[in-house]
């Protein structure tokens, strides 16, 4: 039989290190919220490929979209000979997503990548070079992603330099000491000391950041933000990669504040795990590039637009947005539980907007003093007792909750039980 061991060798010896696992388990099939290794051992997923599971690993009606999409065709190049599901799937979005007035879509097929298009559409629309993002975000491993990332180890290590005209703002979160007032003092100093106004293009920001912590920013800091863009004819873009379809309850997590950006990114479960990713934006906005200055050649490949069609289904059909806010409020009301037990170790913030919730580990109880090693501790108990995690946050003492929304309930309930269990385990 074939091992984790003996994959990890392989692994080893054929892949660089660059390319981290946080696991050292091996997949070979995935059912909704849980996943079996080589070895036959059963794990619930708590991580769902990092965001791209919300409608669940392997849903009927994703696959059999796919299965019917495969039988006509598999690339034919978007910009060579066109299809409809490419039509189909950009007028979905561009009727759903909170965009003020006519929308347009383009599709690419990693999230980096639309972060890239999205910058690219807003110099060429507005004429200026200025991006301005924030502590903490995280925007993808390409050039432009690295340079709008708010973080630098292990994103930037050894990479730079960087594409300039990059500018950076703290990222309002009360449980880390910066206020919506802090944020926009700072947003005031940069346009008195860095850059005027009239050069910047664009703010990029996570309404709730992923990499950075899956802290949420602040209602009103958003449409304070909305009102500085219009007043200076700068463009908001709203990454929501890891917040959107239906990870919060909404299927833009920027719809709780009701504020309406010029651009967005999305990605992960746009389409069920095909490699598919979006930007939308306001008509004139999207049309500002030259013909032949957008595109790529995978871009909108016909299996992911049919999945992505699938998941919208899938979202509609099956009340995902609903599911989503339930799920959060009971994974919330859980974690707060075993906040409060005495006989565990310490667990700091909770923090969820819908099904997109984290907690924080703590050296002492009440206290803020991050503990990277219980987290990590917790993450390899989890594992050993069947339950797959994953760390997040500037202090990796943060866990990040991505189960997938479609999750069934008594499995929910095994996986919260296995990690009450762990966090025992890990303070011993």
């Amino acid at each position: 039989m074939t091992t984790n061991q003996d994959m990890l060798a392989r692994r080893q010896a054929a892949i660089p290190r660059g390319v981290s696992t946080a696991h050292p388990v091996f997949a070979v099939r995935a059912e909704n919220a849980e996943i079996w290794d080589v070895e036959g051992k059963r794990y619930i997923d708590f991580v769902g490929g990092i965001g791209v599971q919300n409608t669940g690993h392997r849903h009927p009606k994703v696959v059999a979209a796919i299965e019917d999409a495969l039988k006509a065709s598999i690339h034919t190049a978007f910009q060579v000979t066109a299809y409809e599901s490419y039509i189909a799937l950009a007028e979905q979005l561009n009727a759903r997503a909170p965009i003020d007035g006519p929308a347009k879509t383009i599709f690419l097929s990693t999230g980096a990548e639309a972060v890239e298009n999205a910058v690219k559409i807003a110099r060429a629309a507005t004429g200026r070079p200025g991006v301005v993002a924030f502590s903490g975000g995280f925007h993808g491993r390409t050039f432009m992603g690295m340079a709008l990332t708010g973080k630098v180890a292990p994103y930037k290590l050894g990479f730079g330099p960087f594409p300039g005209d990059i500018y950076r703002l703290p990222f309002p979160a009360e449980s880390q000491h910066v206020s919506s007032a802090d944020a926009l003092a700072a947003l005031d100093h940069l346009f008195k000391f860095d850059i005027e106004p009239a050069r910047v293009a664009a703010i990029i920001l996570e309404p709730v950041q992923g990499e950075g912590g899956f802290y949420a920013a602040p209602f009103d800091f958003l449409r304070d933000l909305r009102a500085v863009c219009d007043a200076h004819g700068i463009l908001l873009i709203a990454d929501e990669i890891q917040s959107g379809f239906a990870r919060t309850g909404r299927l833009f997590a920027i719809e709780h504040s009701g504020v309406k950006p010029d651009l967005i990114t999305t990605a992960k479960s746009l389409a069920g795990g095909m490699p598919l990713s979006a930007v939308i934006g306001k008509a004139g906005i999207m049309d500002a590039a030259a013909p032949g200055g957008l595109g790529g050649t995978y871009a909108g490949n016909p299996l992911a637009c049919a999945a992505g069609l699938a998941v919208l289904q899938v979202i509609d059909e099956e009340a995902i947005l609903e599911r989503s806010v339930a799920l959060g409020e009971k994974l919330v009301a859980r974690l707060k539980a075993l906040q409060l037990k005495n006989d565990l170790p310490p667990i700091g913030d909770v923090r969820g907007l819908g099904a997109m919730v984290a907690f924080d580990l703590v050296r002492e109880r009440g206290g803020d003093a991050p503990d990277p090693d219980l987290a990590k501790r917790l993450i390899e108990r989890a594992r050993d007792n069947g339950l797959i995690l994953l760390g997040c946050g500037l202090y990796a003492n943060a866990i990040r909750i991505l189960v997938p929304i479609t999750v069934e309930d008594a499995i929910l309930d095994e996986a919260l039980d296995i990690l009450e269990r762990s966090l025992a385990e890990a303070a011993a």
